[in-house]
């Protein structure tokens, strides 16, 4: 019998078993919190290794990149997507949620759920046919290499080139080609936006990026609100420092300011602070053996990871993913990261980063039930990844992990205009990603070129190139492989500053934070497995927010950590 088919016969087999049980809990007397149980019983027992299954197979294929494994990746999803689509059990699941479950813990199993399904009630064909599509795109994206002068290269060439070149020319054809993916994949992300704002609108949603901030309990007006107080807050010290950078980027070049194009930046979306003169030298960077400094620094404050990057893949090699994330393979301990790490200062805030999602699995309670031993959200999950991040730029962080550092002032004082600029780069750049994404699926019809630009000159300052009419958005992985998720980066930036500022409240009392670093400190490894990992999905993101620091997320520590710097 083919896979989806007998998906399809154990999941009606288990619907009858369910139905079946539940009646007899009510005639008992056991009432809906027996019936909600049975359902959790069933779920785990049928979705859970599918789950697991998919997610083995996912990293496979990002590993590889090789098309039988893409294939064997896109039929574990499709069966689970099949099993998540059953209307009867769906139909099931609405029942018990609307009939006010008693027991809290139970009550939100059913509430997780009731998401987690609800986003799969469309036709599985449908759902078949986004799958399929956004696979294509993101293979191509895994195998893509981009042509310059001839020579074939990777993202991480194209980034060296990037920062190191001080040729105009030459970064204008690196940038040009790093671009030359979006042509690539145009069609078919368009083809993905269409089918997923087919499947929201047939479960009542006015398109799929409203779907998706309500499935992960979200709002529009709730992330917009945000995202406007942040506007205000950032626009003037961002336009400021903007000024200083663009000035030692002209000097740099050897050009006057107002010839400052986007590949004068060094990534290609200035999403990231330029290496300008008076910033963090990478010669401090190369030497430094990353795994064996982030597995110390781990352990040393309680958290210890080394069983996770014995399972992890983290170099180079043909065909494999080019970015970096980190998966929870079966909510049993088996937590992995992938990355392509090179000696620098990239690959050290990279593999902390991941690190830092890894230790959030990795600590999640096995007491918990399935369904919650998962993080709060991706915020908070980012959130800490990005706390933990923020450490490769810090002089005292550094030095406590053996690194040498020649004139440690000069290098503070350079870190604390880096992080201040960093911060504000980032939060401007998140404004785009969030205003594009939501229109791109509110009007997938309209001049999308010429959006993504309009956008990027007012939040970010950065100017068009004259005369450019390119897809320039698509070459952004994200749009494909993380929809209607970057916001949660920003989000999580404001978690980070938040959960960093109660941490040294709680641990390191009277203690500046920006100048607390944790080492070989476990109570901060303890505080961040009892107030933010411990409960999981128990809690949703502002709940956990609250639980950990007193207060619903805010920008208010964001705000006093862009002060700090200056």
């Amino acid at each position: 019998m083919p896979a989806s088919r007998s998906a399809v016969a154990f999941g009606v087999v288990l619907l009858a078993m369910m139905i079946a049980d539940s009646a007899t809990a009510l005639e008992k007397g056991q009432g809906i919190d027996a019936r909600a149980r049975r359902f959790v019983e069933y779920y785990e027992a049928t979705v859970r290794p599918l789950e697991i299954e998919a997610n083995r197979l996912s990293w496979v294929a990002n590993v590889t990149g090789k098309e039988e494994d893409y294939q064997k990746k896109q039929a574990a999803e499709d069966k689970l997507d099949l099993c998540l689509s059953d209307p009867r059990w769906f139909a099931e699941l609405k029942t018990i949620k609307e009939s006010r479950v008693r027991n809290p813990l139970l009550a939100r199993q059913i509430a997780v759920l009731y998401l987690e399904f609800l986003g799969r009630q469309v036709p599985p064909e449908l759902l078949q046919k986004i799958s399929a599509k956004a696979n294509a795109v993101e293979q191509e994206f895994n195998v893509y290499r981009y042509d310059v002068s001839g020579k074939k290269l990777t993202e991480n060439d194209i980034s060296r080139i990037l920062i190191e070149s001080r040729d105009s020319a030459q970064r204008q054809v690196a940038w040009a080609a790093r671009m030359t993916i979006g042509r690539a994949v145009i069609a078919d992300l368009k083809t993905v936006v269409a089918l997923r704002n087919e499947a929201a609108r047939k479960l009542g949603f006015k398109n799929y990026h409203a779907m998706q901030l309500y499935l992960n309990e979200q709002s529009d007006e709730q992330v917009l609100k945000l995202f406007d107080e942040l506007d205000e807050l950032t626009r003037e010290p961002y336009h400021k420092a903007k000024a200083e950078i663009d000035a030692a980027l002209a000097k740099s070049y050897g050009i006057p300011v107002e010839g400052i194009q986007p590949w004068h930046y060094h990534d290609p979306y200035f999403s990231e602070v330029p290496a300008v003169s008076g910033d963090l030298p990478e010669a401090i960077y190369k030497p430094i053996d990353i795994l064996k400094t982030c597995r110390s620094f781990y352990d040393g404050i309680g958290l210890p990871i080394d069983d996770v990057l014995k399972r992890s893949d983290l170099y180079e090699k043909p065909g494999k993913c080019p970015h970096a994330f980190s998966t929870d393979i079966d909510r049993e301990g088996d937590v992995r990261i992938l990355e392509n790490i090179v000696p620098g200062r990239d690959s050290l805030a990279t593999t902390l980063h991941e690190l830092g999602h890894a230790s959030y699995s990795k600590n999640l309670p096995r007491q918990l039930p399935y369904s919650l031993r998962t993080e709060a959200h991706a915020l908070t999950t980012e959130g800490v990844a990005m706390m933990f991040e923020r450490f490769a730029q810090n002089v005292d962080w550094l030095q406590a992990m053996g690194v040498r550092v020649p004139e440690p002032e000069q290098f503070r004082a350079a870190a604390a205009k880096l992080q201040r600029n960093r911060l504000l780069i980032f939060a401007r750049w998140c404004q785009v990603m969030l205003r594009f994404e939501r229109e791109l699926y509110a009007n997938p019809d309209q001049d999308l070129n010429r959006l993504w630009w309009d956008l990027t000159e007012k939040y970010q300052e950065v100017k068009r190139p004259a005369g450019r009419d390119e897809p320039d958005f698509a070459a952004k992985y994200h749009f494909v492989g993380a929809p209607a998720y970057y916001h949660n980066y920003m989000m999580g930036e404001l978690f980070a500053s938040q959960v960093h500022h109660a941490l040294v409240r709680s641990v390191l009392p009277g203690t500046n934070p920006a100048g607390a670093i944790y080492v070989g400190n476990k109570k901060a490894g303890e505080f961040m497995r009892t107030k933010v990992y411990s409960p999981g999905l128990t809690l949703d993101w502002n709940e956990l927010t609250r639980y950990a620091t007193g207060e619903e997320l805010n920008a208010k520590a964001f705000a006093e950590d862009i002060k700090a710097a200056d």
